[in-house]
């Protein structure tokens, strides 16, 4: 998310719904929470005391780092790991409804930081899991992302963001043990995207399109001032010059026409990609006509930077202790929890056998818990597709 901004919490419960049919067989599947921190950089419990993050780590599943799509944005990165496609906006899932039960969703103004506020959300999931007999939840905290973006990833404020969060995790275990969910839930802890330190004047010349082309002669339409990342849409018959006078107009800009972006993105093939489409390296923002932007901190990079990267851990009765599992790309989460809640996924592009050493059982590892392809399943119902559409309020 960009910009200082105010908590937005969301808890949507998937399951449960008319819609909704588990997998038939015999084994008993257990409930799940998924949490996200927003702008959550793998590295932020390094150089800070994380007692309880540390007990995760003993008690369950820490990956190296967790990558996500590219945009490294907000939205299209929860799109992806509730849907293991690359949803937004070149994806080929299709929004289909809120797909939920029950949400709760505060203004934008809302306070993001507030301790107390935080423990009270944990206490409704648990009362969710525990008297409404919810199978799967999903809790979204606005931080570190805000005080990364006002004041720097690198700050005293983003480490004391990380003790709050941490102390919230406490809590978090706590609760499930007071509601005896101890052996009935599984919890993955994730993100959305790292964050990364912004160059400004005078240590860089920054990057003024301006400086370049006439918006008012080449441009219709423009996405710029929003960081690392921007597309245009040039007046008809001036794409090329567009694209000529861009492409090597700065040393750290990266300039491509639409059809030749690279592949390795997932991102350029849909209809809403403007003509041209350009990304900055890491720590640059591309500007407009004016320079309008302030952000200490900020993502939205290449997700090959490991300023991109993000956390991933997992605890529960169906996850190893102590396992320290291999860098992988957020795409796979959603078959891991569709195994985990034992419902047949949509078409997806993820793989379970990327999460599968993570889990004490690995029964069912070749059946239909690890259909991806983006074909056509032999369910016919969407199970997890809730977080991903309720997300489309959120700025990112």
């Amino acid at each position: 998310m960009t910009g200082p901004r105010a908590l937005t919490l969301l808890l949507s419960i998937l399951l449960g719904w008319a819609g909704g049919h588990p997998v038939p067989g015999t084994k008993s599947f257990r409930k799940l929470l998924l949490i996200s921190f927003d702008g959550f950089r793998w590295d932020y419990d390094q150089d800070v005391d994380t007692p309880n993050m540390d007990r995760l780590a003993q008690e369950g599943v820490k990956a190296k780092y967790l990558t996500p799509p590219f945009v490294t944005m907000t939205s299209p990165s929860h799109f992806t790991t509730i849907s293991a496609s690359f949803h937004y906006p070149g994806g080929g899932a299709k929004y289909q409804g809120e797909a939920v039960q029950r949400s709760l969703v505060e203004s934008y103004t809302h306070p993001n930081g507030n301790e107390t506020e935080w423990r009270q959300n944990i206490d409704i999931v648990m009362n969710w899991f525990t008297k409404e007999d919810f199978d799967f939840v999903t809790l979204y905290y606005g931080e570190p992302d805000s005080v990364g973006h006002l004041y720097g990833p690198d700050t005293e404020k983003r480490r004391a963001m990380i003790q709050q969060i941490d102390r919230t995790i406490g809590y978090l275990l706590e609760a499930i043990g007071r509601h005896s969910l101890t052996e009935h839930l599984n919890v993955i802890i994730t993100s959305d995207h790292g964050m990364t330190t912004m160059k400004k004047k005078p240590n860089i010349t920054e990057i003024l399109l301006s400086n370049y082309i006439s918006f008012k002669d080449l441009v219709q339409f423009d996405i710029v001032d929003y960081g690392g990342f921007g597309m245009l849409l040039p007046k008809l018959g001036q794409e090329e010059a567009v694209y000529q006078a861009l492409k090597n107009a700065h040393p750290h800009l990266n300039v491509y026409k639409k059809e030749e972006f690279p592949e390795r993105f997932h991102f350029a093939k849909h209809e809403r990609v403007l003509p041209i489409v350009m990304y900055a390296d890491s720590g640059y923002s591309i500007s407009g006509r004016f320079i309008l932007y302030f952000n200490k901190g900020d993502h939205g990079f290449d997700n090959v930077y490991m300023d991109m990267k993000t956390i991933f851990r997992a605890f529960g009765p169906d996850f190893k202790k102590n396992h320290l599992a291999e860098p992988f790309d957020s795409i796979h989460i959603y078959p891991l929890m569709c195994k985990l809640l034992g419902v047949t996924p949509e078409p997806h592009n993820g793989s379970l056998a990327v999460t599968q050493e993570m889990l004490v059982d690995t029964y069912d590892l070749h059946t239909e818990f690890c259909y991806n392809s983006l074909a056509p399943t032999p369910a016919p119902y969407v199970i997890l597709g809730g977080w991903g559409e309720v997300y489309l309020i959120i700025r990112y």
